[in-house]
């Protein structure tokens, strides 16, 4: 109901499905280059960050997972692999290289992971849950991969800006803005929450244990 054009959408969200994958293999990588892993290690880890979240949704929206359609998803993981080898000396002396790529792949995924969900037909508090997973469990994956605690049940803020980037795309589409537009806004939104949190040091309170 929200979408006037399918062969559009269905570009637009397999773009952002590529770009999304690159982002997030590469931060998946980097992370393992970080933990001393070789190049096999570093390309499961880049792949699972990159499939992970997409993957989950399709499950529970009861699709084929986006990665088994095409062997575009796995040529990103090796092309992803490719840069961070041959460019390691520049990503080491940019040390938020990792933050920006993840950043990236969470604003692209969330907003994926909105549209497929809405094309299935679900309503849009669905979508907004979807938009998450897709784009937080892939990091979730990573971390247990590198034996550390997941990132989106830390301090900082990951999930919640995929949530709010989702609201912002649900009140914009409801005002029938141009899809166009809407990704546009949404993803900025999720990329500068993220940046402004990081930066000024914004997180959710932390539970406390009343043992202590």
């Amino acid at each position: 109901m929200f979408y006037h054009d399918p062969v559009f959408i269905h570009s637009v969200q397999q773009t952002i499905e590529i770009l999304g994958t690159l982002a997030f293999a590469i931060s998946g990588i980097r992370h393992a280059a970080a933990r001393h892993y070789d190049w096999f290690g570093g390309f499961v880890c880049g792949f699972v960050v990159a499939i992970g979240g997409g993957t989950l949704r399709d499950v529970m929206l009861g699709v084929t997972p986006f990665w088994m359609t095409s062997p575009m998803y796995i040529v990103c993981t090796f092309l992803a692999q490719a840069m961070v080898i041959l460019f390691a000396r520049l990503l080491r002396h940019l040390n938020n290289a990792w933050f920006f790529f993840d950043t990236l792949g969470l604003a692209l995924f969330t907003i994926a992971g909105i549209q497929k969900t809405l094309v299935c037909g679900h309503p849009f508090w669905v979508a907004i849950a979807m938009g998450c997973i897709t784009g937080s469990a892939g990091g979730v994956l990573r971390d247990l991969l590198l034996n550390r605690p997941p990132v989106i049940f830390r301090k900082e803020i990951y999930a919640m800006a995929s949530i709010l980037g989702g609201l912002v795309y649900w009140l914009m589409i409801s005002l029938h803005v141009n899809v166009a537009v809407t990704v546009v806004v949404a993803f900025v939104v999720i990329v500068a929450i993220r940046i402004l949190a990081v930066k000024y040091h914004i997180s959710l309170p932390l539970l406390k244990d009343e043992s202590h």
